[in-house]
């Protein structure tokens, strides 16, 4: 919905804070061209002819809606540098389980970006399921990540894709006496 308001450019954030973006958004195969590193859309990516898109693959990332499957992305996911996994809605969560099969069950160890409605509750759980980066507009979000404030629980009670901090023990685990 557009409320009219001017929209604010997303700024990239990692654990590490913020940095420069070196991705762009294209929709179509005549970007590929150029040397600059490109996000496309799964449709679209899926889509480039095989001897179009082997070829600069290591450049390429694609980014996922909540309701498409990665699994057609498992083929690729060795070369692929970046999946983005969107959020159009803040409360729509089906892209943290994709993040966290991508990191569990498919070993993936590239860039798992989070991108659309991203806001700060939500920045501490991404991390646990495997999101690397993030791309946010949030006034209120960008200036808690620019204050170092991400918030968060520290203690899980369950396991998770990122590693546990501390001691790595879950308090429903007894420990031998």
């Amino acid at each position: 919905m557009d409320t009219g308001e001017p929209q604010t450019a997303p700024r990239l954030w990692t654990a590490e804070g913020f940095r420069e973006d070196l991705w762009e958004r294209t929709d179509g195969a005549e970007a590929l061209r150029g040397n600059g590193n490109l996000i496309l859309p799964l449709a679209a990516f899926l889509a480039l002819d095989p001897t179009l898109r082997d070829g600069p693959l290591g450049r390429l990332g694609v980014e996922v809606l909540p309701g498409e499957a990665i699994e057609p992305l498992v083929p690729f996911l060795d070369r692929l540098p970046l999946v983005a996994l969107a959020y159009p809605k803040f409360n729509d969560g089906r892209s943290y389980s994709k993040a966290e099969l991508l990191r569990s069950r498919y070993g993936y160890q590239g860039d798992i970006r989070a991108t659309g409605e991203v806001l700060i509750d939500q920045i501490p759980h991404m991390l646990r399921c495997g999101f690397s980066s993030f791309e946010v507009r949030n006034e209120p979000t960008l200036k808690r990540l620019e204050e170092g404030r991400r918030g968060g629980i520290p203690l899980h009670y369950q396991p998770s894709a990122a590693a546990p901090a501390g001691t790595g023990r879950y308090s429903w685990r007894r420990a031998a006496q």
